[in-house]
């Protein structure tokens, strides 16, 4: 039963990571370079959520390139089948939250929670980014990052599962999830901060632009698995509690 659930864990995971790659960090490509806030290119938007160091961050610049060339090479189509292709990116992860709470597919009407939920997902991103901007020492401004992140992490994937499940799941069950989540990504962040990093580097240096895409999917397998892992951990601890 455990291997079960490890090996449903690795393929939400993996599925996780490939449709970000291929759907989510495209969007969020157009989308900061359009931003009208923080105006920093996607590559800062990166580094930042990541946790890189400047020499890290730099790296990334080649992988995805000026602001004004993601803008002036999308069309209004391409941007339309980004917007399309990035619903099954939230639908991957609705199915991931069915199964682990095992509830019945949710019916086709419920679509436009998808639509909703990846307009929240990329303002939540941007605006989590924009967190680095905020102008203190470096201890204190990292405590309030961090802080900041947690609580807005754990409100976002409260509401997440709660909404893309259609209300099936009560707020007080997935309440342990949520934190969870938001635990595991802070941890995932320190953990960005001390081994992807370097790897950026060293990885950039032998293999070129490859090497860096090569680390940014091992980081998005991360995230998939802390966000189906939160929540199937919150769900054993709360059948565990009543129990």
């Amino acid at each position: 039963m455990e291997e079960s659930r490890d090996l449903e864990l690795m393929h939400r995971a993996l599925g996780f990571a490939a449709l970000g790659l291929v759907t989510l960090i495209p969007l969020l490509l157009v989308v900061s370079a359009a931003d009208p806030v923080g105006g920093r290119a996607f590559p800062s938007w990166l580094a930042a959520a990541l946790g890189l160091s400047d020499r890290a961050a730099q790296e990334l610049i080649p992988v995805f390139g000026p602001p004004g060339q993601a803008l002036s090479a999308t069309t209004a189509l391409g941007l339309a089948g980004l917007a399309a292709f990035g619903l099954s990116f939230v639908s991957a992860i609705q199915v991931g939250f069915e199964r682990i709470w095992a509830l019945p597919p949710a019916r086709l009407m419920s679509v436009w929670r998808r639509v909703v939920w990846l307009a929240a997902l990329i303002g939540f991103l941007l605006a989590a980014a924009d967190t680095s901007l905020l102008q203190y020492g470096t201890w204190v401004r990292t405590l309030i990052q961090t802080a900041v992140a947690t609580v807005g992490s754990t409100v976002f994937f409260w509401w997440t599962a709660r909404f893309l499940l259609a209300g099936r799941v009560s707020w007080m069950l997935l309440l342990p999830g949520a934190m969870l989540t938001a635990a595991g990504l802070v941890g995932l962040r320190l953990f960005s901060a001390i081994v992807f990093s370097p790897l950026v580097v060293s990885s950039a240096a032998a293999y070129g632009a490859i090497g860096t895409v090569v680390v940014l999917t091992s980081w998005l397998i991360g995230i998939g698995f802390v966000v189906f892992g939160g929540g199937l951990m919150g769900r054993l601890l709360m059948e565990h509690t009543a129990a």
